[in-house]
């Protein structure tokens, strides 16, 4: 998409979005040169970001397998959907249960417009898009495609992958968690990702810290401490609370150095 069209789709191209900088991370076109100068910047500074990115995303693969493959779940609720790539929600689910629904959530209308282009469901299944923000749950949940695709009277597994660390504040994702958590059933999963500074020693959190406070990073990194305070009332599944790359990693996978994925991981059921 060129400058032109996305402004017409009220898309500002000469501002950063994380989903088109997380789409460059990962090798993708569809960025702006705003979304690689802010992705560069943070490269610079912190040298192993897209590596965290690749792991980030490797991971959403293995545990929607885990979901789909082992648990039994359906339906899927993927908010903070990204820009389509190889192996996305939909894609690894019905490889494994062709009957899966998914319905994807995005605030970024460039997602929307690849999402509807490109994320083409199985005949068995079905894939349903929104265009919402994850700081409106309640308009997620009362939005009619979510009713038309996803029967939230039966599990559902709640993706929420590399996206909590956008909303700013201590303490601030939990009720937003909770609130989605609230409206779906027993039996139904949780799994997130999210950025985090614990890895790094205390000059490079001071730096961070101070990139967040000059408006250079717009991702609130939390501690082990507050993500795992985000499963509250769930069961995790093992291995618990990990750095990406090592929740169930696949066989003969090489384990980065936790210091060079800084991403949280867990999978949670709710009993």
């Amino acid at each position: 998409m060129d400058h032109t069209s996305a402004a017409l789709r009220g898309i500002d191209p000469n501002q950063a979005h994380p989903a088109r900088r997380y789409n460059y991370w990962l090798g993708g076109k569809d960025n702006f040169a705003a979304d690689r100068a802010s992705g560069d910047e943070l490269e610079r500074l912190f040298p192993k970001v897209r590596l965290g990115a690749l792991a980030n995303r490797a991971l959403l693969q293995r545990a929607t397998r885990f979901l789909a493959a082992e648990a039994g779940i359906r339906q899927f609720l993927d908010i903070g959907t990204g820009l389509p790539t190889a192996d996305n929600t939909h894609e690894v689910a019905q490889r494994h249960a062709p009957e899966s629904r998914i319905v994807y959530v995005d605030n970024d209308p460039l997602v929307m417009v690849h999402a509807r282009a490109l994320l083409n469901s199985s005949d068995a299944g079905r894939t349903a898009y929104i265009e919402a923000d994850l700081n409106d749950p309640a308009a997620i949940l009362a939005n009619p495609v979510l009713h038309e695709t996803l029967d939230l009277k039966q599990p559902v597994g709640l993706m929420l992958i590399a996206v909590l660390h956008f909303i700013h504040g201590h303490g601030a994702a939990k009720p937003i968690v909770r609130r989605l958590l609230d409206a779906l059933p027993a039996g139904s999963y949780l799994v997130a990702t999210h950025a985090t500074s614990d890895f790094g020693t205390p000059e490079q959190q001071a730096l961070y810290q101070q990139l967040i406070e000059q408006g250079k990073s717009d991702v609130w990194t939390r501690t082990r401490e507050e993500f795992t305070d985000l499963f509250d009332g769930l069961d995790l599944v093992d291995p618990g609370v990990v750095p990406a790359s090592e929740w169930r990693p696949d066989p003969g996978a090489d384990i980065p150095l936790r210091s060079d994925i800084n991403v949280w991981t867990a999978v949670g059921r709710k009993p």
